[in-house]
């Protein structure tokens, strides 16, 4: 007999047989009659506990023991012929009867496991449960209030009795993640809905659990119920918003992640792969860098404004020449992410459409401990598409962590702060709106001088900057190839990394595949890191004002 098994009969000698003789003696009304039922249960529990029966749900186990032996001593006495081998429900003695405390304890612990399973049951059978058993309610009564048949309501509370009955008999074990709930971290590309979407779900911590658990299981609502620990009731609000979100689906009865959450493990190898070419990235890119500014200064004088020095405008450039490797890989590998984003099912943004105006692609990362880059993100300036006489505003902001006390503030500039900001490049200060002047000063992509307000990022204008003759554009061209070309090797593990891990009901979903890519690739983030590591980029006092990675081209 097993350590398990001891503790059980332990539990029941201390715990159960004073409540037992109780229960006999009110079946019984004859206290030598409870005495012998209280015996005769005793050892058939007993018996069970020391063959090495476990059960799952001691509480409930022991008093169907006792139900089932009176059951056969009634029958035996002839003082009442009842069966306790159905599904009804009425097998627990859920009413109170106002009996003694023993009494009530019974009862007590019947009622927390109705109570317990309703929060796991439909909401169309919890109603009419909750109603008949819980509201002391008339078939008729539930009929009339619920707009049903009679009929219909006997028919739904006889197949609740059973679910209810099955689920009472069991031991409900709540997942790992109602009482250990995991952090999840988000990346987006795109724009968000008008309600905030998909933020307003996903910065909670039931919602990230909810989308943990169907990403590594496809489950219905009321095994993500147990899995998370939330009643039925909220549960379904939940995943009716996710859903109605996007980023759940509903796929028969089970719900399905509708986007990709990269494990800490893959994360791991990504990461270090990344770390490893690195080095190389770095050199190359510095090279081509440095052979784009030397040309520029010597052939197109004033190709930027002069609102930098050239250590603060480095960052951006740098920044930007990461980006630009990015879309020189080999053009078998460009194909490749070609033919996994389908063009008919991107918006005017180059994302998926979403509901409320939104257009947005997003990945979740798994928590992970271990060393990773720095993430830098890219932001720009809002304008809709639809509204074609809009003129495109091209301001973007790389947002890392090395921006000081200012700036990264904007996660996208409005389209008014963006027509302010290029008035001010053009020396026409008057033109903005003194509230908005004052937004782009707090947050640093303006100061003010004698003369008015001036920019204090990147300045750029196209006409001052000439076309590179075909030679000097072929050098060029050849060292961001040559960078795009260690890139791709990147590119290609994170995909491997991907694929090995994916869910069978995501395999076929190319859009959110390669936005996972994209996104997990980190490459932006652990060059810059490698790029200050070695004093390329200089960055001295965390609290500085300096711009460092914004610009505006004119």
């Amino acid at each position: 007999m097993d350590a398990a098994a001891n503790g059980l009969i332990k539990d029941f000698a201390e715990n159960y047989m004073e409540a037992l003789f109780y229960f006999c003696l009110k079946k019984t009304s004859n206290s030598a009659d409870a005495e012998d039922l209280t015996q005769d249960i005793a050892l058939n529990i007993l018996t069970a506990l020391r063959k090495g029966t476990v059960p799952e749900n001691f509480p409930a186990w022991v008093w169907q023991i006792a139900r089932n032996r009176y059951a056969v001593w009634a029958k035996l006495k002839h003082n009442r012929s009842q069966s306790v081998t159905g599904f009804d429900v009425g097998d627990y003695e859920i009413e109170n009867k106002n009996g003694n405390v023993l009494d009530e304890m019974i009862y007590s612990e019947e009622l927390s496991l109705l109570r317990r399973e309703l929060a796991f049951i439909k909401q169309d059978y919890r109603q009419i449960l909750v109603a008949y058993y819980i509201e002391d309610k008339s078939v008729r009564e539930i009929a009339q209030n619920l707009s049903l048949s009679e009929s219909v309501v006997k028919q739904r509370l006889h197949r609740a009795r059973k679910i209810l009955k099955e689920g009472m008999d069991m031991a409900r074990e709540f997942g790992r993640l109602s009482y250990k709930p995991e952090n999840i971290a988000f990346f987006m590309n795109g724009l968000s809905g008008e309600f905030g979407e998909p933020w307003n779900y996903i910065s909670r911590s039931l919602c990230k659990n909810i989308l943990l658990a169907a990403y590594r299981t496809p489950s219905t609502a009321e095994e993500l119920a147990i899995e998370v620990g939330v009643a039925m009731p909220y549960m379904e609000e939940e995943l009716n918003g996710l859903v109605a979100a996007t980023l759940m689906k509903k796929n028969s009865n089970k719900y399905e992640t509708n986007f990709i959450i990269i494990s800490a493990e893959a994360q791991k190898h990504i990461y270090a792969h990344l770390q490893s070419l690195v080095p190389s990235l770095l050199k190359v890119i510095i090279e081509a860098l440095e052979f784009e500014i030397g040309w520029k200064d010597e052939n197109c004088p004033g190709w930027h404004e002069g609102y930098q020095p050239l250590k603060d405008m480095k960052w951006t450039l740098f920044l930007n020449k990461i980006d630009t490797i990015c879309r020189s890989m080999p053009e078998e590998v460009c194909e490749l992410i070609r033919n996994m984003i389908p063009a008919e099912k991107l918006g005017p943004w180059g994302f998926t459409p979403r509901p409320n105006k939104g257009e947005w692609d997003i990945v979740g990362m798994e928590t992970y401990d271990g060393d990773k880059p720095g993430f830098v993100g890219l932001s720009g300036c809002v304008s809709n598409p639809s509204e074609k006489n809009l003129p495109l505003i091209h301001f973007e902001q790389y947002n890392h962590k090395y921006w000081g006390s200012k700036g990264a503030s904007y996660k996208n500039m409005t389209y008014a702060h963006g027509k302010a900001l290029v008035s001010i490049a053009n020396g026409h200060t008057d033109e903005a709106d003194d509230a908005i002047l004052k937004d782009l000063e707090s947050y640093g992509y303006i100061k003010k001088t004698e003369n008015g307000y001036i920019p204090t990022i990147l300045v750029m204008r196209k006409e001052k900057t000439l076309k590179m003759p075909k030679e000097v554009l072929a050098q060029l061209t050849a060292l961001h190839h040559k960078a795009g070309e260690l890139y791709s090797r990147h590119y290609l593990f994170c995909r491997d990394q991907i694929y090995s891990e994916i869910p069978t009901f995501l395999r076929e979903d190319t859009i959110q595949i390669e936005t996972a890519c994209q996104l997990i690739s980190a490459v932006r983030g652990a060059i810059l890191d490698e790029a200050v590591k070695q004093g390329y980029l200089t960055y001295d006092d965390p609290n500085h004002d300096r711009m460092l990675g914004a610009y505006l081209t004119l």
